[in-house]
């Protein structure tokens, strides 16, 4: 199987939630080609997916290493300082991955970052100018839902709701938003 072949089936169980064949093909990659990102990102996800938050920041620091300039590598390590509670960190790189490349969900993982910080007004205004600058985006849609809903502004809350479920009628998370 070729390096390109062996990557995708990785991710192909990796979504299959079959973790232990995943880190497999991950750790075969990074025999293959250990001057490639690919098998240690592939190895940090499955890591996240595991909350192995740490392990998870160890390998995309050595995917970093070999792809300097990727904003997805930098997200996802921003991802997991969030969930290892290092929220400075996290900061750095989600700003990082917006800068190299503009990434949606870096921006939505900033918003986690302003609203775990205690900056709950500047996250909503920061979505606020996100829906603004890109109204298809359903993700900023259903963020701004659950954050209304979680402040217990209900009505706020159903009518992002409403605006995501019209983007995407079937959307089983917005629908069980709706009728919860």
């Amino acid at each position: 199987m070729s390096f390109e072949e062996k990557h995708k089936k990785g991710y192909e169980l990796l979504h299959e939630k079959d973790l232990d064949h995943s880190i497999d093909i991950a750790r075969d990659l990074q025999k293959m080609n250990p001057d490639a990102p690919e098998g240690y990102t592939l190895e940090a996800e499955v890591m996240q997916k595991l909350g192995q938050w740490e392990p998870s920041i160890e390998s995309l620091n050595d995917a970093i290493d070999r792809e300097p300039e990727s904003g997805r590598l930098y997200n996802l390590r921003g991802y997991a300082y969030l969930n290892s509670d290092q929220p400075d960190k996290a900061k750095v790189d989600l700003e990082k991955a917006i800068e190299l490349e503009d990434l949606a969900v870096a921006h939505r993982n900033l918003v986690l970052y302003k609203l775990m910080s205690g900056k709950g007004k500047e996250a909503i205004h920061y979505l606020l100018d996100r829906i603004k600058m890109d109204p298809k985006d359903i993700e900023n849609w259903i963020l701004m839902g659950d954050l209304m809903k979680k402040g217990g502004h209900n009505a706020k809350a159903k009518s992002y709701y409403e605006q995501a479920l019209k983007m995407d009628p079937d959307n089983e998370y917005v629908k069980k938003q709706l009728q919860g």
